[in-house]
């Protein structure tokens, strides 16, 4: 990022430089928008002075560039304007040469109708040439010219800020008068607009020497070369070394211009198309469209925290819209080839082992009899050579379901003693809760962390009831603060009566 100015402009790159300052494209933090800001380098009285008459300078209107606003930081001052990026007509001149005649007269009429509204505020630029000439990048399309550099204007019967026999402004650009000392006035500046003009039309700086030398001894010469007779006529007006001689007004040279172009011929097609294209440049980075760019803060804790915890245990993971997920269940391990799996199914976890080693029925079996994992005999879940039973039955020897007895998981009965061994059978576990593959969360779920309520209480422990789980899972009620009803009541009747009492003793009085 760059320099902060008073708190209020943010300098970013320099775009120019002048006499006594740099230009440098700014982002003005109140207004929202890039302007350009040019800081002035020295601080003697001489140059202050200058710079507090340019700043005061305020002309509203589309073809002028004045000062829109200033400040001061230390022992730095600037101003502000508006950020004109299409560069200057001596880029425009650089880029293309001469300029056609058509295209020259526009910009002829811009800039006489811009010095028209300078003139009317009673301001003489003094410094009027191709380089102080903005252009906006308007591309292909109509061109936009601003007049800018207020730097050594001033205000006619004003006093001057130099000696009597210095000239201030642009060698090339004088008027006979001003190196004669004159005081400064609108002519002047007429002068060094037809010069800019000569300038456009033949792609040379003009030898303003030699023409007023021309102008005493010959008279008005010739039209130069690729110069058209009427628009000559105009700028010899505009150039005469008499300021007598001369347009008295921006809004005299103007409407002569506009008469002008209805006689000059009609562009032709092998005329080069002028672009005027952006010159400063795009802008660097850290910096938008819309202003600087400022990074987005990182996830919070909470953000962090779920992130990683997804990442270490794989049951929970975050959505696209921010929202927390479940992830579907681990299938069961002690799922064998005849138990149903899929996406509708629970998975059932195994049972804790008992002292003796069999988990629900007589012999080493997990839920049979015998020494496969779900049966009785040598086949893959039953006794007998059946695919998945003894007697027909689906997945065991009797008619039981998975076992060989009557009970549901083992040998024996489910209320008394098994049939073998007189060994009471582990109540089954309690069933886990089923998960949908959404951002939905259902209230047993053990893995709630943001959700309002009393804390999930643990399932009971292994051999308990379900009427003891069931007390242990119910939420303790919930009480809302104040005082019980006992006191409030008594508190609210003398309430009442006290307004009452007031209500009497204002109707009485």
């Amino acid at each position: 990022m760059g320099e902060i100015f008073a708190g209020r402009y943010e300098l970013i790159d320099p775009i120019g430089r002048g006499g006594v300052g740099a230009v440098w494209r700014a982002w003005d933090a109140r207004r929202r928008r890039y302007v350009a800001a040019k800081v002035l380098q020295q601080s003697d009285a001489h140059t202050l002075l200058r710079f507090v008459r340019e700043q005061a300078l305020r002309i509203d209107h589309p073809h002028v560039l004045a000062p829109a606003s200033w400040a001061a930081d230390d022992d730095k001052v600037l101003f502000t304007m508006d950020l004109v990026n299409g560069g200057s007509l001596a880029h425009l001149i650089g880029d293309y040469g001469p300029l056609p005649p058509r295209f020259v007269c526009l910009l002829l009429d811009q800039l006489l109708a811009g010095l028209t509204a300078v003139h009317a505020e009673g301001v003489v630029h003094r410094d009027i040439k191709p380089a102080n000439i903005l252009l906006e990048a308007t591309g292909t399309g109509r061109p936009h010219l601003r007049l800018s550099d207020f730097g050594i204007a001033m205000r006619k019967g004003e006093p001057r800020l130099t000696e009597t026999n210095l000239v201030v402004g642009t060698p090339g650009y004088f008027a006979p008068e001003q190196l004669l000392g004159a005081e400064p006035d609108f002519p002047a500046d007429l002068f060094a607009v037809g010069l800019v003009a000569l300038y456009l039309i033949t792609g040379t700086k003009p030898d303003a020497d030699g023409l007023i030398q021309h102008f005493s001894r010959h008279g008005i010469p010739n039209a130069p070369e690729g110069v058209p007779e009427p628009l000559w006529q105009v700028l010899a007006s505009l150039v005469h070394p008499d300021p007598e001689a001369r347009f008295r007004t921006a809004t005299g040279a103007r409407k002569a211009v506009i008469a002008t172009v209805e006689l000059l011929p009609d562009a032709t097609i092998e005329e080069e198309i002028v672009e005027v294209f952006d010159h400063i440049g795009p802008l660097p980075a850290g910096f938008g469209p819309d202003g600087p760019l400022r990074t987005k803060d990182a996830d919070g804790p909470a953000t962090a925290g779920a992130t990683a915890g997804t990442a270490a245990t794989g049951h929970l993971s975050m959505s696209d819209t921010g929202s927390f997920q479940l992830a579907p269940p681990e299938p069961s391990i002690a799922s064998g080839p005849g138990t149903p799996s899929g996406p509708g199914t629970s998975s059932t976890p195994p049972p804790m082992p008992v002292p003796d080693g069999s988990a629900a029925g007589q012999g080493g079996s997990l839920t049979g009899h015998g020494d496969t994992p779900t049966g009785h005999g040598d086949g893959p879940t039953g006794y007998g050579g059946t695919p998945t039973g003894h007697g027909g039955s689906p997945t065991g020897h009797g008619g039981s379901p998975t076992g060989h007895g009557s009970s549901p998981t083992g040998h024996g009965t489910p209320g008394g003693p098994d049939t073998a061994s007189g060994r009471r059978p582990m109540p089954p576990p309690p069933p886990a809760p089923s998960y949908e593959p959404t951002a939905a969360v259902h209230p047993e779920s053990a893995t709630r962390p943001y959700t309002a309520g009393p804390l999930p209480v643990p399932g009971p422990a292994l051999g308990g009831t379900p009427a003891v789980a069931q007390a242990a899972a119910r939420p303790v009620p919930y009480r809302k603060p104040g005082p019980p009803a006992k006191v409030a009541i008594p508190v609210l009747i003398v309430a009442l009566l006290c307004i009452a009492v007031g209500v009497w003793a204002l109707v009485a009085a």
